[in-house]
């Protein structure tokens, strides 16, 4: 593949990637969708989508997904909707992206993998930003939303690794879609009485849910064959800039100082780790 191609195909991923919580955000502030039926449709529109484009390609390639990593996407999913009723796209992005590059790291850490001082100090910095972050105060986010987005970063970080090997990364992604369909429904079900639900709102999930996922999957998972591990890692560092730059563009949120020196904090931490690999 070109290298103009796998730019294009990479740039879309990142784009739908910080899509996704441009979308949630905006269906749960300027809809009626509450965020457990915003998560079902997600998970359900992504299955269908991902459906749809493991039945066109051609091949015969293995893997279905399984249970556990069903449990751990929907566990992400979830953890992002109900984050996002307090947090602002840019926060939540840049807390997602944080929890799952340090769940991997640190998975990678107790697997046996070393790390020089100048990674170590990358790490250090990661993770001073995300407490600086997350201290109270006038711009704190709020520490609910923040643990929920917290946790989905786990949720997804452990999906990820779960998922390593495991076959062809759209079939997998797209068996454990399905997978996750149940878990979605019974927290539809177990908050039936708080159910709320509009035109725009399902438009907003249907778009999370088959482009932003399920497509968006899809074009990452092709352009991924093409990028060293390291440069995959780097440019998903990309995505909390996205999401920030879109939900003040579009979505009218406040940039702050302490978002700022976190950004740059946990951002550049990251890479540091990454780049000296």
């Amino acid at each position: 593949m070109k290298g103009w191609r796998v730019a294009a195909l990479t740039l879309a991923a990142m784009i739908a990637f910080a899509g996704n919580s441009l979308l949630c955000r905006a269906a749960l502030t300027a809809s009626a969708i509450d965020a457990a039926t915003f998560t079902t449709i997600r998970i359900v529109s992504g299955a269908l989508a991902l459906w749809i484009i493991v039945r066109l390609r051609n091949g015969t390639a293995t893997g279905s997904g399984n249970w556990v990593s069903a449990f751990a996407l929907f566990a992400y999913a979830a953890a992002f909707s109900f984050a996002y009723l307090s947090l602002t796209a840019a926060t939540g992005a840049l807390l997602l992206f944080g929890a799952v590059q340090a769940t991997m790291i640190t998975w990678g850490l107790r697997s046996g993998d070393r790390l020089g001082r100048w990674q170590v100090g990358g790490l250090g910095c990661a993770y001073a930003g995300l407490v600086g972050l997350l201290l109270p105060g006038l711009t704190a986010p709020p520490l609910l939303g923040a643990l929920l987005m917290l946790g989905a970063g786990v949720a997804w970080g452990v999906y990820s690794l779960r998922g390593r090997g495991a076959g062809d990364p759209t079939r997998v992604t797209a068996g454990n879609f399905l997978r996750a369909i149940p878990f979605a429904a019974v927290l539809s079900l177990a908050l039936l009485p708080a159910r709320s639900i509009d035109t725009t709102g399902i438009l907003y999930a249907v778009t999370s849910g088959a482009l932003a996922s399920g497509v968006g999957y899809a074009i990452w998972y092709s352009a991924l064959k093409h990028l060293r591990a390291s440069m995959a890692a780097t440019v998903q560092l990309s995505v909390p800039v996205i999401a920030a730059a879109g939900g003040i563009a579009l979505l009218g949120e406040p940039l702050t100082l302490r978002l700022v020196i976190a950004s740059i904090a946990i951002l550049g931490g990251i890479a540091l780790v990454i780049f000296r690999r």
